[in-house]
């Protein structure tokens, strides 16, 4: 008799989709940590030295946060159930070689799902004994990084959501605040032109009586045309 079919497996689940990554990678990282406490799960992935291990983590912690989130468990209580990763899209690029010729490049991709369930009565009171022989609680410490991790977070989106609410902006200025304004600059305007034309026009007459005073006066010296020599019938 086969088990239950993927997406009717009992337990608290998170996935991930189109990791750049295989599914042969992912698999063999799964297999790691498959039916194992949350705890050891992700010490397991901390020091796994495949780099596919931090997407998994990822994975982990968001069916841990889902559980603890949406049906109230808590983390020393949960355990990795089940964990698959399916075969996505592949991208398909052309490298080239000699002669013209080119070789097919092959990106793989894959869906990464991690079940979380909560171990029965009995198994965690064995868990609770062992841990309490041993001195050594694995899965305590991981819940408990994982609420400073969860602590730091909220605290820097309520950091942002204060500067944010300080940050008031200016209310833009209205119709009649404009109007002002603008009769305001035309006044200046006006009132900074009046100055210069004044002294334009006192320049211009200065000019004009300089310009009588040299071409306008008599040539004469005093004497009379009669006088002149040449002047007489």
């Amino acid at each position: 008799m086969t088990g239950p079919k993927t997406n009717e497996r009992a337990g608290t689940r998170a996935e991930a989709k189109y990791v750049r990554s295989s599914a042969n990678k992912a698999r063999e990282v799964l297999n790691q940590i498959r039916n194992k406490s949350y705890g050891e799960a992700s010490e397991i992935l901390a020091f796994s030295e495949r780099g596919i291990s931090n997407e998994v983590a990822k994975v982990l912690d968001s069916a841990v946060a889902n559980a603890a989130h949406n049906d109230n468990l808590m983390a020393e209580e949960l355990f990795v159930s089940a964990c698959y990763a399916d075969e996505g899209m592949t991208l398909k690029r052309a490298r080239p070689r000699a002669r013209g010729r080119s070789t097919p490049i092959l990106k793989r991709t894959c869906h990464i799902t991690v079940i979380v369930s909560r171990y029965d009565e009995d198994a965690l009171e064995a868990i609770r004994e062992r841990e309490a022989s041993s001195g050594r609680s694995v899965t305590s410490n991981a819940a408990e990084a994982r609420r400073r991790r969860v602590q730091r977070s909220r605290e820097r989106e309520q950091v942002a959501e204060a500067d944010e609410s300080e940050e008031v902006a200016e209310p833009e200025p209205t119709v009649e605040e404009q109007a002002a304004e603008i009769v305001a600059a035309t006044e200046q305007a006006m009132a900074s032109s009046e100055p210069a034309g004044d002294e334009a026009s006192d320049e211009a007459g200065d000019d004009t009586d300089s310009s009588a005073g040299t071409d306008g006066t008599d040539d004469s010296d005093g004497t009379d045309d009669s006088e002149k020599p040449g002047g007489q019938d």
